[in-house]
């Protein structure tokens, strides 16, 4: 058996998964972030991430159901408050617009119709499985678990100013509305993080549970990087866009089984 890390190594351990294999180092946002997509592969992006983004108050909440304690609860509501918001339908006041608001106003500047995006209907079906992973992750582990899995926060503002500066400097959509939802997560992140990094630096009391936790955050990190892979295996190379799955106006249509 490992011996149990100090709390400065069990930190340096988190932060060196998200070095070696955070989604940042993908290529397919190498290429997002450099310029080099057309519009349609940058409309794939946002439409199967939107189910990523949905998908977090489901994660947050089943997080939630996991906690006895009241006061963990109240802290960690907010992290579902920001991407669900407190409009009602129709109201329209930008201090209470959540994330999911912002993502679709990212979708709305690329030319997606909405109520596609909310359908979810183009998705790719390996988006659907790895976010439906992380989701049942969150429910059949530990709660420590569930909360290092969140973690991959600690890795998020960098990617999210990378990726205002290259859209900004590579995409007419870019725009204060289309990027909205990146300039308020790096309020929100930092936030987030700090309470998330100090509950489990506190509360991992052995080797075994420090190595669940570095697991947990690998199996993010994974869930990420597999995405990716599913993007760019159906919209760059070798472009292969499963059946049923958006296919963007700017690809050739006929080449794809409906």
């Amino acid at each position: 058996m490992s011996d149990m890390m100090t709390r400065d190594e069990f930190r340096d351990a988190l932060y060196a998964i998200g070095e070696r294999q955070y989604h940042d180092l993908h290529p397919f946002h190498q290429l997002l972030h450099g310029g080099k997509l057309k519009k349609g592969q940058i409309q794939a992006w946002a439409l199967n991430r939107f189910y990523y983004q949905v998908s977090i108050p489901r994660k947050d909440l089943t997080i939630m159901s996991r906690m006895d304690d009241p006061a963990l609860r109240r802290t960690w509501m907010q992290r579902v408050l920001d991407h669900d918001g407190l409009t009602q339908t129709g109201e329209i006041d930008e201090t209470k617009a959540g994330g999911i608001e912002r993502w679709l106003r990212l979708t709305d500047g690329l030319g997606l119709d909405r109520d596609y995006v909310r359908s979810l209907d183009g998705i790719l079906p390996a988006t659907r499985f790895a976010v439906d992973a992380y989701v049942n992750f969150v429910r059949d582990h530990s709660l420590l678990e569930a909360i290092a899995s969140s973690l991959t926060e600690l890795f998020a503002p960098s990617i999210h100013r990378e990726r205002i500066a290259g859209f900004e400097r590579n995409y007419a959509f870019a725009n204060d509305s289309t990027l909205s939802y990146f300039r308020k997560r790096l309020d929100e992140a930092p936030r987030d993080v700090e309470f998330g990094l100090e509950y489990v630096l506190t509360n991992a009391r052995t080797a075994d549970e420090q190595t669940r936790c570095l697991r947990a955050l690998r199996f993010k990190t994974e869930l990420l990087w597999a995405q990716l892979d599913a993007l760019h295996h159906a919209y760059v190379t070798p472009n292969l866009i499963p059946p049923g799955a958006f296919v963007p106006a700017d690809m050739d249509a006929t080449r794809y089984s409906r």
